[in-house]
């Protein structure tokens, strides 16, 4: 994870110099779109929490799974949890203090298992609308990736890889929109010691480039990469201040 790190320290110094290109993009970053409304009844506010939950439901799934229900039931109330949180009057209730998002949806998560436990299950529990499009088969290998650790393991490792595949998928997305899909699939983005299995003169001599511009190439890449870690992690984060520790934190989960 040296390149993320790496690009994590660029950042951090753009905020020592109070960058205004961070800050502005920063102001328009989900979570703090949410918080920062008054009502949740506004329009923008509402669609960032529904981007937000379409992107980090794999974890919340993953923890209920974890806490014993079965796949159709755990589909269930992953779904009734998100109509809750997108309920209007859900967020007049909400402490807009709690920081990072992944650390409010698992407390909320938590609360609302315990509630659903004391109620009788009399209809199904999403009330059969699904608010969040899910794949069963997505949900459940995530389930059984994490099936040695506890469900508070589980859920932030599963935060912590959804936010690297989210990275991912947008730099994928930058490099077939600028003709360097070829380029994106040969490097390892996290720089590690695997990387020798496919030594650069080999990928120079596949796409008819020198080996220093593929150097240079994979360089730009993986700094671009560690910039779409930090933009994904931002979505999730009240402030600029929190990114770094969020980044550090996410990748001792996975063992970077």
């Amino acid at each position: 994870m040296i390149n993320i790190m790496r690009g994590q320290g660029m950042a951090a110094q753009s905020n020592t110099n109070e960058s205004g290109a961070e800050r502005r993009w920063f102001a328009t970053t989900h979570w703090s779109v949410v918080l920062s409304a008054g009502d949740i009844q506004a329009s923008q506010p509402s669609q960032a929490l529904e981007k937000l939950c379409r992107t980090y439901w794999p974890p919340l799934y993953s923890y209920v799974r974890h806490r014993g229900f079965a796949a159709e039931d755990a589909q269930d109330l992953t779904q009734a949890f998100f109509a809750k949180l997108l309920e209007k009057n859900f967020w007049a209730r909400a402490d807009r203090t709690k920081g990072r998002f992944r650390s409010f949806l698992l407390t909320a998560l938590h609360h609302f298992l315990a509630d659903e436990r004391d109620r009788a299950r009399t209809a199904k529990r999403g009330g059969g609308v699904s608010f969040i499009s899910f794949d069963e088969e997505v949900g459940e290998e995530h389930f059984a990736e994490g099936l040695n650790l506890s469900s508070e393991q589980q859920f932030e490792r599963q935060w912590a890889l959804t936010v690297l595949q989210q990275a991912r998928a947008a730099l994928q997305r930058e490099c077939a929109a600028s003709g360097k899909s070829a380029l994106y699939q040969r490097v390892n983005l996290l720089g590690d010691q695997k990387e020798s299995a496919v030594p650069y003169a080999a990928i120079a001599q596949d796409l008819g480039m020198s080996v220093s511009a593929i150097k240079s190439s994979v360089s730009r890449l993986r700094d671009r990469y560690g910039e779409l870690v930090r933009e994904e992690v931002a979505q999730t984060v009240t402030g600029p201040a929190e990114i770094d520790a969020e980044i550090r934190h996410l990748l001792s989960v996975i063992g970077a």
